[in-house]
């Protein structure tokens, strides 16, 4: 056996980009390096991890200076938490790495004739602005750089919090989080501290075994409270005596629910929540509109921005109040429903059934009668007897998940060639692909980022396609 080769320590790295994933870049030798963690400035030694044909993969070893844009993080577990990765970027830098990722896969990658794209769309709030966070507990505390370091022994390893990336069995014990209003810190705290100190056994993630699994927290803008806690088995006293702990501790609590989830995974979408006290659901408004949020319901998790995000998509669709309008993807029917006194007919499908039942209701609690749903899989429902049956669409608003659309869903889109497709994408890259598989038919006349995660790499894209005059 050849010994491996040893892959190359870089010196005095100059960082002058960021690219895939969020993560920056420099050029050494005609060969992109990556490194995650770091800004344009920095100037840094680089342990390379990982050769590829292309490009470089690598870790920080040494700084020796900092890029004058760097900033100072507010969050304390900033550097070991796998989210806001992006704290140390000031915010206006944020949004023009975000609006450049939007351009380079649509022009650079993607090859696609756009107009000029609009500045991107920040984020009113940039900290606390989560309507939804899910913590994980777990008997294997991820320990810091120092407590190892320290050659201690620590009795507990009790943690609620995240997982660290790419370790699904090892969790980041959370003090305080930046990106949920209060009482989320309280309540996860406090339940922490409860659970010690009544000896509640947490999760073992690899061995499967243990009593609490996870906590759910949703808020609404007015300040209600939803709290789910996941038990991964039933114990009547040690159960009860959690909740009422909540329920005490917590009044402003206005929904207490539970889930008993015995699984291999965390996935609550074929579980049951259980109501303890209060109500089911919150009610979050936008526009006027009432909308029902219960424990599974999706909903975009930053809901001031969502607003923005939804009326680009209105003003984008140019509806006069004649169009049957397609909302392929539709969850919970915020899209369809918002859109729906601008258009003749909306007509929402959706993979998930539960959530096409909350759209249907979002639909009756706000007296809207042009909206019909449907739940199953895209390239199935969509044929020629659903059209013959709901009508040819005019214009199309798709918002599928990060993979982007089906093959088979963009030649049944294609062949039913409505007048407009508006296409929202939380992916820019999959969202190309999929504008160029179209791009025979239609051309691209508007694009609109808009930054519904601030701190993250993640940027949500709007694209207008009109279709061509052949």
């Amino acid at each position: 056996m050849g010994r491996k080769k040893e892959l190359p320590f870089l010196e005095k790295v100059l960082i002058t980009d960021i690219g895939a994933e969020g993560n920056a870049l420099a050029r050494v030798d005609n060969l992109v390096v990556f490194v995650p963690m770091l800004i344009p400035g920095d100037i840094v030694d680089i342990k390379v991890i990982r050769k590829r044909k292309k490009y470089l993969e690598g870790r920080v070893v040494k700084f020796h200076q900092y890029s004058p844009d760097r900033i100072e993080p507010r969050c304390i577990h900033f550097g070991i938490c796998g989210g806001c990765k992006w704290q140390h970027l000031p915010y206006n830098l944020q949004l023009k790495y975000k609006e450049k990722q939007v351009r380079d896969n649509l022009i650079r990658i993607g090859k696609i004739d756009i107009p000029e794209i609009n500045p991107i769309i920040g984020s009113s709030g940039i900290f606390l602005y989560r309507n939804k966070l899910e913590y994980t507990f777990s008997d294997k505390r991820w320990l810091t750089k120092e407590e190892v370091a320290s050659g201690a022994k620590f009795e507990k390893e009790d943690a609620l919090g995240f997982h660290i990336p790419g370790l699904f069995d090892k969790v980041l014990d959370i003090e305080e989080c930046h990106l949920q209003p209060d009482p989320s810190n309280s309540i996860r705290n406090a339940v922490r501290q409860y659970s010690l100190e009544n000896n509640l056994q947490f999760f073992d993630l690899r061995e499967q075994k243990g009593f609490l699994r996870n906590i759910v927290i949703r808020n609404s803008l007015d300040g209600k409270v939803m709290v789910i806690v996941v038990f991964f088995h039933d114990d009547f006293e040690k159960r009860n005596g959690l909740l009422d702990f909540i329920a005490s501790e917590f009044p402003q609590v206005n929904s207490l629910m539970y889930v008993i989830n015995s699984k291999k995974n965390d996935s609550l979408n074929d579980q049951e929540p259980i109501l303890y006290k209060g109500e089911d659901h919150l009610v979050e408004e936008m526009d006027g509109l009432k909308f029902r949020i219960g424990p599974k319901s999706f909903y975009q998790t930053n809901t001031r921005q969502a607003l923005e995000l939804y009326r680009i998509v209105r003003d984008f669709a140019e509806l006069t109040g004649k169009e049957i309008v397609y909302d392929l993807y539709s969850g919970t029917g915020t899209i369809a429903n918002y859109i729906s006194a601008l258009a003749g007919k909306v007509i929402g499908i959706e993979y998930v059934d539960e959530a096409v039942k909350d759209a249907i209701i979002n639909s009756e609690i706000n007296g809207i009668s042009n909206t019909h749903f449907f739940a199953g899989d895209m390239k199935d429902i969509l044929s020629e007897a659903f059209f013959a049956s709901n009508g040819k669409p005019d214009v199309i608003i798709t918002d599928p998940p990060r993979a982007g659309m089906h093959e088979d869903v963009i030649k049944i889109i294609a062949n039913a060639s409505p007048d407009r497709i508006v296409y929202v994408s939380c992916n820019p890259s999959t969202q190309s692909r999929d504008i160029q598989l179209l791009s025979d038919d239609y051309n691209v006349e508007r694009v609109q980022p808009v930054d519904m995660f601030p701190h993250t790499h993640h940027v949500e894209n709007v694209v207008l396609l009109k279709r061509r005059d052949h």
